[in-house]
Formats: structure tokens, sequence, C-alpha cells
């Protein structure tokens, strides 16, 4: 119900009864608001205005009324007094005169008048009648003004000179004074004799206090008159106002005028239907509006509703006491939504107030903007869900699945061929590939996917790189269409299809392919408000297919540079036995790597390596760091030093990068490398911030190699790397990996390597077993990060293929260790390199003799190879160099480096180790160009036989 209705209805609650409204229940007859301020049984505690706390109408009419009141008794009483005082006035003339009078005509006057001793008869006749007139004296006087009779004896005979003038001519009169005894009145009347001369005058004089005394004797029945007229007419005041105030509920004047305002407003001004309806079903009011929307007459007020004419649904609704909320009813052409409250909302139904509004064209735009909303919750939804995989085809397949059935009945989407492959598309040509399909059937007449379609020149298609969104209503009226493919397209209207929009997919401003959205059956045909839409949707889906095929080449160029990268196979060596597994991100190529490197001596490094990130720059860096670590791995160091090497190497290649732009750096790359030694089986273990290597022993156990904590590569702590060693038993596996296989979004680090432990444990397996059991039970199903797994089970040279002897600093030693060193090769079957053995040996041992430190020691190794190594307590290198024709010497380490495939010095704690390898087999005969006769002289030249 709209915010008007509301304030309708509350200030319909402030008026008991509805007396605003003519019909309407008198007031108080109801169950509503109690006029004590509590709430009917059942309601809940109104707030209830305060009789008098505020100006009122029914206060300002009863103030009104008992000072009406007031003024009234007040006037009352002021008349009173004035009235009594007037009659007091005239009561003691009216007295004083009828005395004065009756005295003077009363008989006997005049014989007593005439006697020997006038006092002594008229003073006791006067006295008697003074006393029965009320006056205070009755005073006969002669005409020469001597007192006969007073009511003070000593004033007899006294001459008094007074105003009776007029009395002594015969004419009564009557004169007011002020006296010694306060204000009073006198009358005086001529006694006349029988011929009509005045003989005598009677005067009676009176106080006005002494006639006020008698008056007084009323004064209070009168003012108990007037109190009582002042309580009654102030209760009657009361309960008039008592009344007004239950009528008004307190209402104050300028409310009163505001209500009569509002009420003028909602009758005349205001553009929404109003009703009150009584009970029964009688109409009470109506305002201009209501008799406008509902076409009411002129006397509908006062009507049942069931006489006006309306529906049967609208009539039900106004005569019943049910509630309604915004329901549409049918009011001629109209829809109107009506609104129908109680207007009494606590307490039994006493009348209802109905709201009408007319909603026919806010349906229609309601209807259109549900449209709106729901294409833009389609919208948003297309962007939520387009492109979550970057995968070409997949984002094709989720366009078609997000617009089908919301928007079309059929969405069929259409690809370039290098678009599907991730290059670039082509501009010219038409030819395209179905992608995906979604609305359909199985036995549906359109072309599959993966169908290669060929569009007819001369068709909206013709040209992909020009053309432009279009929509055919009808499909049966439209030639071009149908000229494609006259029998399909026959098919598909058979198939209850009638509608085409059609959308390219464009992505700066190249075209990639298509999108047709069908409809079909009931469902209305597209226009070009729909086209607008589907052009929207297509330029979403547009987006994320472009990076998905962008993706999808950079993808396949880290791979293709990953796997040049990697390494293809791994190298021939005796020392271990090795199966690795590598398994690249889903999201896209990583730097993880792994490498199997052999090493002089019998020994092999096992290398794992993690660079943070995806894509060409992690598989580049990865590369980098491969070959920085197989280039020192050359130098034969220890892994500590490598390690430094290889972080110094990082730093500096950071610091060139920052000239660059745009160039991440490889600061977070971690690196571990394991030297195992076949001969001793010891290993030597260096971490740079990687997770460490587990050792499966024979025996089942599981352990943690745990070498001291070092930094990833390149945060320039200069912080040094440290080695851990540890002597292995034959047939222990060493285990290698990257953080993605034990860590993932769903196991933390410590589950996962729990989980490593748990899976590496048990019986002794094969390497290829144990990678397939760890993946099997560590890979999760949607790996976000690359996996690389190195499994090298160890191996021990036979004791029997080492030889070892110790030389003293004595050239003279040189000999019997050679003659020792042919005997060994003879045993082991190596006659045919002996030669060269001794030369190599000669020249090592010599040179170890002249230039370096004890203690001296050969050792010999059968492994693939005769491997030859001297070693002695000296830490400096020998060079090989070109020598001069000149030179006595010089020329040793050339011819060493003739006869061994591969030379080179490894430091040691101890001093140095020169080694060299010669090739076993049938290219281990001496080079004929070296015959054995120059050599021997070479020999003899330097002294060393």
């Amino acid at each position: 119900m709209s915010g008007f209705s509301g304030c309708f209805r509350r200030w319909l609650r402030r008026v008991p009864g509805h007396s605003a409204f003519s019909g309407g229940e008198p007031a108080g007859s109801g169950g509503g608001d109690r006029q004590d301020g509590r709430p009917a049984e059942g309601g809940e505690q109104q707030p209830v205005r305060p009789s008098w706390s505020t100006r009122s109408v029914a206060r300002e009419v009863f103030l009104l009324q008992l000072v009406l009141v007031v003024l009234l008794v007040a006037a009352a009483v002021v008349a009173f007094v004035v009235q009594t005082r007037r009659d007091t006035m005239t009561d003691a003339r009216h007295r004083t005169l009828a005395a004065a009078e009756s005295f003077a005509h009363s008989p006997g006057l005049q014989e007593a008048l005439n006697s020997a001793d006038p006092t002594a008869k008229l003073q006791p006749l006067a006295e008697a009648a003074r006393k029965d007139s009320g006056v205070d004296a009755l005073i006969v006087y002669k005409l020469d003004g001597i007192t006969l009779t007073h009511s003070d004896p000593r004033q007899i005979g006294k001459h008094v000179i007074g105003p009776y003038a007029e009395a002594a001519r015969g004419k009564p009169f009557t004169r007011t004074f002020e006296g010694a005894l306060g204000l009073s009145v006198i009358s005086a009347a001529p006694v006349k004799d029988s011929s009509g001369r005045v003989i005598a005058i009677v005067a009676a004089p009176v106080t006005v206090e002494k006639v006020q005394k008698s008056v007084n004797q009323q004064l209070p029945l009168f003012l108990g008159t007037a109190v009582a007229a002042l309580a009654l007419a102030g209760g009657g005041a009361g309960l008039v106002s008592r009344r007004l105030r239950r009528q008004t509920h307190g209402l104050g004047p300028a409310e009163m005028t505001r209500m009569y305002e509002h009420h003028d407003a909602v009758l005349h001004a205001v553009r929404e239907g109003v009703l009150i309806v009584g009970r029964g079903g009688r109409l009470l009011l109506a305002n201009d509006e209501a008799r406008r929307l509902l076409d009411l007459s002129a006397d509908a007020e006062g009507r049942q509703v069931d006489d006006l004419g309306l529906d049967d649904g609208t009539a039900e609704l106004l005569a019943s006491d049910r509630i309604a909320t915004d329901e549409v009813h049918l009011a001629q052409d109209r829809l109107l939504a009506v609104n129908k409250r109680s207007t009494t909302p606590y307490g039994a139904h006493q009348a209802s107030v109905v709201t009408l509004r007319d909603t026919t064209e806010l349906r229609w735009l309601s209807g259109r903007a549900e449209v709106a909303r729901e294409r833009l919750r389609l919208l948003y939804d297309a962007g939520v869900r387009i492109g979550s995989t970057l995968n070409v085809v997949r984002t094709a397949e989720e366009l078609a699945q997000v617009a089908v059935p919301r928007f079309a009945d059929i969405v069929t989407v259409e690809l370039q061929e290098p678009v599907l492959k991730g290059e670039e598309p082509s501009v010219a040509g038409s030819a395209l590939r179905r992608a995906a399909l979604a609305g359909l059937a199985p036995d549906h007449p359109l072309y599959p996917v993966g169908e290669l379609i060929t569009a007819v020149p001369g068709t909206q298609a013709a040209s992909a790189d020009q053309v432009s969104s279009m929509v055919r209503p009808d499909l049966a009226g439209s030639s071009a269409w149908r000229s494609q493919d006259p029998e399909r397209a026959r098919r598909i209207l058979d198939h209850g299809v009638h509608s085409l929009a059609v959308v390219p997919l464009r992505a700066r401003g190249v075209v990639l392919g298509m999108v047709y959205f069908w409809r079909s059956g009931s469902s209305p045909p597209f226009d070009d408000e729909d086209l607008s839409f589907a052009e929207e949707l297509a330029g979403r889906a547009a987006v994320g297919i472009d990076n998905a095929r962008r993706f999808t080449r950079e993808r396949t160029m880290a791979m293709t540079l990953q796997r040049s990268l990697m390494p293809r196979g791994l190298p021939d060596q005796d020392a271990l036995e090795v199966a690795h597994r590598y398994l690249p991100a889903r999201e896209g190529v990583g730097g993880d790597w792994f490498d199997v490197i052999p090493l002089p001596g019998a020994r092999v490094a096992l290398v794992v390596g993690d660079v943070v990130g995806h894509g060409l720059h992690a598989a580049a860096t990865m590369g980098r760091l491969r070959i920085a670590v197989h280039n020192f791995s050359a130098l034969d160091l220890s892994p500590d030093e490598l390690l430094g090497h290889v972080d110094e190497l990082v730093t500096h290649i950071d610091v060139q990068d920052e000239d660059g732009e745009e160039v991440p750096a490889i600061t977070g790359a971690t690196c571990l490398y394991v030297i195992y030694d076949s001969v001793s089986g010891r290993v030597s273990v260096a971490t740079a911030g990687h997770l460490p290597p587990a050792v499966a022993y024979p025996d089942g156990r599981v352990e943690f190699l745990h070498s001291p904590v070092s930094p990833p590569l390149g945060l320039g702590t200069a912080l040094p790397f440290q080695t851990a060693e540890l002597s292995l038993p034959e047939g222990s596996r060493l285990v290698l990996y990257t953080d993605g296989l034990v860590e993932n979004r769903s196991r933390d680090l410590d589950a996962g390597l729990e989980a490593l432990h748990a899976a590496l444990a048990g019986p002794d397996r094969t390497p290829e077993d144990t990678c397939a059991t760890v993946m099997q039970s560590l890979l999760p199903a949607r790996s976000t990060d690359d996996v690389a797994l190195l499994v090298a089970r160890t191996r021990r040279l036979d004791p029997a293929h080492v030889a070892e002897w110790d030389v003293s600093r004595d050239p003279a030693a040189v000999g019997p260790v050679r003659n020792a060193c042919v005997r060994q090769l003879a045993d082991w079957g190596l006659e045919a390199i002996s030669f060269g053995t001794e030369l190599i040996l000669s020249e090592l041992i010599t040179n170890a003799i002249r230039h370096g430190a004890e203690p001296i020691h050969v050792r010999l190794l059968h492994t693939r190879t005769l491997i030859c190594e001297v070693s002695d307590g000296s830490s400096t290198s020998p060079h090989i160099r070109q020598a001069k024709d000149t030179d006595e010497d010089g020329r040793g380490l050339f011819l060493v480096a003739q006869f061994a495939e591969h030379w080179g010095t490894r430091y040691s704690p101890r001093g140095k180790t020169i080694w060299a390898a010669q090739v076993i087999g049938p290219d281990a005969l001496p080079s004929e160009e070296e015959p054995s006769e120059h050599l021997l002289n070479h020999w003899e030249q330097r002294g060393q036989w």
C-alpha cells in the first residue's frame, strides 16, 4: 500500500467513529481505543494523548464555557447588588413617604394638635406608628419649626429649620441626605385641617443601612443560587468538553485545521483512489480519483457496494472483512492494485479503508523492467561462467550453455581453425568449425560439433572478417538463409526452428568466429532489441575466447620451451636407479624442474628446483637456472658452494633485468642439490629454501633429511649455504619433490608431508613403482601447481672395482705405483688401455709430488669408464696450456687430455683431486698419432723413468 494510504489510515484512527464522514458509526460505539488510554483486549499498547497536556479543542471549549459562566454569574451578582441598592433606596422612599402620609392623615391628629399639650397626645401615637412602619422616627413640626414629637425626647420642643417649604405648601416630598448615621432618606407630608389649610408637617426619616439589613437577609440565598448555577454550568461545560475530547481525540485547533485540509486533499487532490466502506458493505466515502477509476455515480455514497456495478471479485473484497495487499482487480479496461485495511486495527472491525492504484501502464512497464532485469542477470551469469577455464572449446561451450534456454532455444558457436589452435585468427576465408552446440536432442538437423562449415558465397557469412550482426525473424521467408543448404534448411524448419540471430565473435577488431541463436516452437521471434543483447553477450564471450586463445598459445609456447629445456632422458650411470614424474599445472606451465647429473668419481648429482609463477617467464627462468646448475656442476663443486654461485648469479640477473621493462624478478626460486657417492654411500645435501628430501630405507623406515635452513635464491641475504651429509645403505630410495605434490588449497604442508611419509613407508619397491604410488596417493584431482618427483635407489660400487694406493712424496715412488696399477688393469681385463693409463697416472702422480703436498693418494674406479684419481693436500690447481718449442715442460696435462675422455679437478677440505676418465672398449686403444717411442722419449727427457 502506498505511503499516503498509511498516513490516511493513521488519521482515521485518530477520529473515533469516523464522525468526519457522513453515515459513520457514532463515536465510542465500537471496540476501538478505550477512553482510559489502554488498548482493547488483545491489542498492543497505543500512545494516548493526555487529556489536558496540550491546547486541545476540548480544553479550549471548556475554558471558554467556564469563563462565560463565571462572567455571567459575576454580572448577575453585580446586577443584583446594583438592583438591591436601587430597591433599597426606593423602599426607603416609599416607606418614609407612606409613614409620613399615613400619620399625617391619621384620625385625631388635628384634635391633638389643637389641644393644650399636643406633645403628650402625639408622642405615644408617633412612637407606635414608628415601630410599625420601621422608620427611624415620626417627627411632627408646627409650621413655625417647633418639634412636637421625636424619637429622641430631647429634641421635642426645639426649633428646627429644614427644607419643608414644599410640604408647607401642601405637597409631600422625599429627600436623601448624608447625616450623622450615614446615608438617610426623609419624607415629609403636610397635615391639613378640614378647610385644606396646612397646619403641621409630619417627617419620617430612615437610614439606608437599616433598610439594607432587611435586604441582606436575602443575599445568602441568592449567592447560594449563584454558586449552584456556576457549578451546574461548569459541570455541563466539563461534560461537553469530555464528549468533544472523545470525538476529537484531544486534537488542537491547528491539528483540526490540518486534518480538514488533509481530508479535503484526500477527497479532491490525491491521485489515488480512496474508499471508506462501513460494516455491512455500505460505501461511506469515495474521493474523486476512486469515482473516476471505478466510474461511480454521484449518489454512490451510502449505497451497498454490490449495487455499484463493480465486478464480482472487487465487490466481494470491498464487502468482506478480508485484508488485501496489492491485489490486482479488473475494473472495466483498467488493472487496479487494491489495498485494504481495517480502520480499527485493534478490537472489533468497524470499517475499512481501501486504496486503488491504476497499474495498467505500470504492469506493462514492470514487465519490460523484468525482462531487463533478467537480461542483466544473464549478462552477470555470463561474465561469471564464460571464460572460467581458459580453454577455447570449453569457453565456446559455456557461451552456448549460458544462453540456453534463457535467451534462445538453440545456440551454436563456430570458430576459425587458427583460433581453436591458439593462433591468431586469419583475416580472409569463411571456413569455420563448429565448436559448441546446446539446446538440441541428439537427432537434431544442425551440423554436429567438429564439422567444418563453409558458407555459400553471397550469404551473410561469405567473408568472416566483414560480417555484421543480423536477425531473421522468419526463417521460412528468408531466401538468403535457405539458399546456403536448402535440404538442411528444410529439415531445420520442420524441426520447429523459426527465428535466427547471428552475431560475430569479434575481439580486438578481428572476427574469431560466429554465434548463432535459434528460437523454435512457441518462443517469440528475435527482434532488434534481442539482437542488441545478443551482441553484448557475444562481445563478452569473444573476450573470453580471445583470452583462452592467447592463453592456449602462451601455454603451447611455454610447454614447447619447457620440453626443450627439461631433460629429454636420463643419463647413463651406475650409481643410482632413477625414475621421475613431471605433471604441469592445468592453469599453465610452471617453473618446476629436476635433473640427474653424473659426476666424476662414480658420483651422481640429483637436482630439483621450483620457480615461482607460471607461463613463459617461469619456463625461461627454469631453463636459465638448470643451465647454470649444469655449468657449476661441471666444476665439481660441493652442494653448498654450487648453491652459493647460483644464488649470486640469480642476484646479478635480477639487477641486470631491472633496466628492462615489465620483467619479473627470479626472487623466490628454490633449489635442492644432492650428491651421492656410490663408492662410500654418502649423501651430501644443500637446499635453497626447498623442501627436504625423503629417504626410504630398505627396511621400510622413512625419514626426511633436514639440511640447515637456507633462504630461497635471489634474496640477497648473503647468508652462507650449508651441507648436510649422511651415509645410506645400498637399496635406499632418495625422494626429491616440489611443493605442488604435498601442498594445495585443500591440504596444508604438514598434512602433505605426512601423506608422503605414509606413501613411502612399507616394503621395498622399485623407483617406478614408488613414483606411481606417490602420484596416486598425493596428486590432487585438479592440480593448480606443477608437480616434479624424482626417486633414486642407491647402488654401491663393488669394492673389487676400487683400487687405492698411498704414495710417498718421492719421485722414485711413481714407478711402483704405476706398475701396481697396470697389474690391477690386467686383473680387470683392461689391458687395452693400460698404456694410456700409465701415461695419465705418471703425469698426475709426478705433478702431485713436484707441486703438491702430502698426503698423496691414488685411486682407480672401474665403472662404465676407468677413472684415475690422484689426490694431494695442496689446493693449487693445474691448468693445461700449449707449450712452446723451447719449453722443457708444460706438455703433461696436454697428453692427459689426449688419452682421457674427460679430466678435471675437484676440491675437498683436505686438498684437491685430479681425475681422468677413459673409455672402456675398442675405442680405448692408443692413438696412432702418438707413437710409443715418442712418448717414451718424452718421459725420459723429464726424468720420470
